[in-house]
């Protein structure tokens, strides 16, 4: 049977932001989305099933790491990345552009080359081009292949932005020809260009005329204020094409969530719900909750009165506290997958008020709050 193309559809419009939905032969995924991440083939302390539970519609691999660890051929050996963690959700792969800038201490850039690097593991040399990277989502069987791209460090020096941002647009059509045709499968562009709004132009105009089935907006999340990255996104909003699905790369706090969902964005990932978790911190309608302070020792209520998945409120604060400075895993895996849940509750409701003509009251409720 022949697997379904991908597609993509708005639904509903409230202003600039957007409901809709992505087709996948493996499940559709309703937007805006958030996507939980699996760096290492796995979304730390927790399970695919807990993971599906939580309302989740697709995770992010990491392109990168994978390749390092356990490497491309043990994945496909198995049939690749689905099989290889036991999911069945859709996967997005990153192409590794973010971790050639994050440890830029270990690598070095070649226009034709690509990206030369040694792990940050053990040493051993590696020569990521946009090829190569295309090559391993394709065999890591990923849904959502991302372009090879160059994401710059945070600077306010226009020349090595503009000549990032020529790299990157070089590397996204070679990144395209490798791609190939793969009707069933997706290849977003990456708009890179800093904080500067003719450069952002400059390379949504030049993705689109390559042609891609989404468009990412890379760069950020790398040290800039959240002021600085809504004047980013309100720069380009007009341009992007509304028939496309627009994806803010590692992006972020509810808030951030909010801000962009404000001005067209569809898709979200971040570590920030799991990376808290396992330090301490809960993200509740509330507002935020750090565990590991003395005054939850005499609250024996739960993270959250309002969290939906009452499985999650069946454990108090005063608990938690005890398995946080207790050092217990149990606490980590609690507060994660209670995060993970959060953030798909605020994606239901965001979408419910974009439905409802209601989003920009929701926003304002909650865009100081979150």
């Amino acid at each position: 049977m022949a697997l379904k193309n991908f597609a993509f559809k708005v639904l509903n419009k409230d202003k600039f932001a957007r409901c809709g939905l992505i087709e996948t032969h493996r499940g559709n995924i309703d937007t805006p989305t958030f996507m939980p991440v699996g760096t290492q083939a796995t979304v730390k302390a927790c399970t695919i099933d807990d993971i599906k539970k939580t309302g989740s519609q697709i995770i992010l691999g990491n392109t990168y790491h994978l390749m390092i660890r356990p490497g491309l051929d043990r994945i496909k050996r198995v049939g690749g990345l689905h099989e290889f963690m036991n999911c069945d959700l859709p996967i997005l792969t990153d192409s590794g552009g973010f971790q050639v800038m994050s440890l830029s201490k270990l690598s070095k850039i070649d226009i034709e080359k690509g990206a030369i690097f040694n792990s940050h593991v053990d040493g051993k040399k590696f020569t990521l081009s946009p090829e190569e990277s295309i090559r391993i989502q394709l065999g890591l069987n990923s849904d959502i292949v991302m372009i090879m791209d160059e994401c710059p460090k945070n600077t306010n020096d226009y020349e090595i932005i503009k000549k990032s941002m020529n790299l990157s647009l070089y590397w996204a059509k070679r990144s395209k020809k490798a791609f190939g045709r793969n009707p069933h499968k997706a290849i977003f562009g990456i708009v890179q260009g800093g904080l500067f709004n003719d450069l952002r132009s400059t390379s949504l105009k030049e993705l689109m005329k390559i042609d891609f089935d989404g468009y990412a907006i890379g760069g950020l999340a790398v040290g800039e204020s959240q002021k600085e990255m809504f004047l980013v996104l309100d720069g380009i909003k007009n341009d992007l094409p509304s028939e496309k699905p627009h994806y803010l790369m590692g992006v972020g706090t509810p808030s951030d969530i909010l801000g962009a969902v404000k001005r067209g964005i569809d898709m979200f990932d971040c570590v920030l719900p799991t990376r808290s978790g396992r330090t301490g911190l809960a993200f509740t309608w509330e507002g935020r909750i750090n565990i590991k302070n003395n005054k939850y020792q005499n609250d024996d209520t739960p993270l959250d009165k309002n969290c939906k998945n009452f499985n999650l409120n069946k454990y108090s604060k005063n608990y938690l506290n005890h398995l946080f400075n207790t050092n217990e895993i149990l606490c980590s895996m609690l507060l994660t997958l209670h995060n993970i849940n959060f953030y798909q509750e605020l994606m239901s409701a965001i979408r419910e008020n974009i439905r409802n003509g209601t989003f920009d009251k929701f926003h304002d409720k909650y865009i100081d709050k979150l």
